[in-house]
């Protein structure tokens, strides 16, 4: 509903005679219009559900009309469900092949925040020709892209169902002059721990405190001041958002009590004036300054409510933890203050997120640590969470090492196995052996903690690591900016092995490469399975120091807490 609220919300739909709008959860619908629409995704579930409303009603002798609209793209599973139902002959279908949303001058999202959960843990690949697709429509209007750079199983998938699309649709980009001249595409299981990592930019914390939804965020009566809830729109044309938003929290305050100052010298200058220039004043400067004034108010009144909830739980040491562990220092004093931190229960997902953190950053826990862990998380959050531990397993976020963990016990188990009939046990194998993180030997490769003699500098930073208060420099980031330095993946090798391959470069061999083009500076960086905003703030970063623009396209926008929240599943 978000989405489609930033294209028709409900006042529009209403001039357009939609009687009423309804969610689609789990309750009967009570309607008395004589025909009903379905905007949904398809999923089976969305079906059973319009099945259900359209079979009450023919067992209430009710006669209506029904359409569904599915988006972004209609899947034949859903045609079959609607024939087993006994409705194929009573509903209409449409798609609604939406699949960008642009939320900002630079970040489109398609919006498909199930992503993350449908490929990287059911292994479902129904949305790589959405991705495709994606791609396809923005190629056709700003392509052809000169090079395409990617890693990520995903990725690889993705890119060349969009290459067959592009070959059928050739004429569309032909003796076009380029407008975006990179692409990369990058899958989320490449880099865990930069979004499992406490965001410190101003956008990732009001992400992670209010959660922004589709470029939106709602502040509540104690930020507003009043009796009720404001929906703020964030992006560019924020005058006070845009010059903090990119900034370390630890440098907003002092932004904020600057800018009220210069507002108040604004309005100050009233008081000379003669009625003309009171007049120019009014009708000219006043609504702006206005507006500016309650917009600053409101970004005030959210760092204020930041702080309070980040001082209850004791930010400080949480991000000294955090920072352990991506050295990888005192790992046994960590381990204690995640054992507190699960005894406090001070957040099942907050906890969890420390205990994926420290799994990755060591390739693994050591079984006594493992097991004792997860007892202490079930004791404390309850036995329903066992099926989560399962799936994070899955994924590789949280795993145990295995005892003589060497190449040469790694190939016994298999060969054990390649005599087991059980083709399941066989993948199991082999994805146990591609789930290992190797942080340490990547990080070390491409000095993602920056050695800064004295204290880093947050207000002018150097590098993209002052997102993560100059502890850490994102993977993904990093890798990118690598990448397009070497113009490929020549002197990665050791790294790209380390991230388990997938990697590719491809130059279109119809584009002549023009350095003088401006479109050879415009990258469009391509997340699949979600981006956050801290990666989003360094490439920011990245292209204001190198004279790059990056435009960002993502399946949605994510966060440590969202994408645990994807892996969460409770049992009943």
């Amino acid at each position: 509903m978000s989405p489609l609220d930033r294209i028709a919300n409900v006042s529009i739909l209403k001039q357009h005679d939609v009687d009423k709008l309804y969610k689609v959860e789990n309750k009967p619908v009570f309607s008395t219009s004589d025909q009903l629409c379905f905007l949904v995704r398809p999923r089976i579930r969305n079906v059973k559900y319009v099945a259900d409303i359209v079979n009450a009603d023919k067992a209430a002798g009710r006669t209506r009309k029904y359409k569904i609209i599915f988006s972004p793209q209609k899947f034949y599973t859903c045609e079959m469900v609607l024939e087993e139902e006994g409705i194929y002959g009573d509903v209409t279908c449409d798609e609604w092949s939406f699949y960008l949303l642009p939320l900002d001058d630079d970040i489109i999202s398609m919006e498909l925040p199930e992503f993350f959960r449908d490929y990287f843990l059911e292994g479902d690949q129904r949305w790589i020709s959405a991705v495709a697709r994606a791609l396809q429509l923005l190629n056709s209007l700003f392509g052809p892209f000169t090079r395409t750079y990617g890693i990520g199983r995903c990725a690889k998938m993705a890119h060349e169902v969009w290459r067959e699309l592009a070959e059928e649709n050739e004429g569309d980009a032909q003796a076009r002059k380029p407008e975006i001249g990179h692409v990369f595409l990058m899958d989320r299981d490449v880099d865990y721990v930069t979004a499992l990592c406490s965001q410190v930019v101003y956008e990732g914390l009001v992400d992670d405190t209010f959660r922004i939804k589709c470029g939106s965020v709602d502040f509540g009566p104690d930020i507003t001041s009043s009796d009720r809830s404001i929906k703020v729109l964030l992006n560019t044309q924020d005058k006070v958002f845009n010059e903090i938003r990119n900034e370390h929290f630890s440098n907003v305050f002092s932004f904020l009590s600057q800018k009220a100052r210069k507002l108040q010298s604004q309005y100050d200058r009233r008081r000379g004036m003669d009625i003309k220039q009171m007049k120019n004043f009014v009708s000219q400067e006043l609504k702006g300054l206005k507006h500016e004034h309650r917009l600053l108010s409101l970004h005030i009144g959210a760092c204020e409510s930041i702080m309070k909830k980040k001082t209850k739980q004791d930010f400080q040491e949480l991000l000294k933890t955090e920072h352990s562990l991506l050295e990888g220092f005192d790992i046994r004093e960590s381990t204690s203050f995640i054992e507190e931190h699960i005894d406090r229960q001070v957040s099942p997902i907050e906890s969890l997120r420390l205990m994926c953190l420290l799994s990755i950053t060591e390739n693994g826990l050591i079984p006594k640590d493992y097991r004792s862990l997860k007892t202490q998380y079930l004791q404390s959050y309850g036995p329903e969470h066992l099926l989560t531990f399962h799936n994070l397993r899955r994924m590789g976020l949280l795993t145990e090492q295995a005892p003589g963990d060497t190449l040469t016990a790694m190939e016994s188990k298999v060969s054990k196995l390649v005599t087991d009939r059980a083709a399941g046990k066989l993948t199991d194998a082999f994805s146990s052996l591609a789930r290992k993180s190797n942080f340490r030997g990547i990080s070390k490769k491409l000095g993602l903690i920056p050695h800064v003699d004295g204290e880093y500098n947050l207000k002018v930073p150097q590098d993209m690591a002052y997102v993560f208060s100059g502890a850490y420099v994102p993977l993904s980031c990093k890798i990118m900016e690598q990448v397009l330095e070497r113009r490929g993946w020549l002197g990665l090798e050791d790294v790209v092995r380390l991230l388990n391959g997938n990697e590719f470069a491809v130059t279109d061999a119809g584009v002549e490469e023009n350095p003088t083009w401006e479109s050879q500076r415009v990258i469009l960086a391509v997340f699949l399975g979600g981006c956050t905003f801290s990666e989003i703030c360094a490439l920011r970063f990245l292209g204001k120091e190198r004279g790059y623009r990056f435009i960002f396209l993502t399946t949605a926008i994510t966060s440590s807490g969202r994408l645990l929240e994807a892996t969460m599943e409770t049992v009943t």
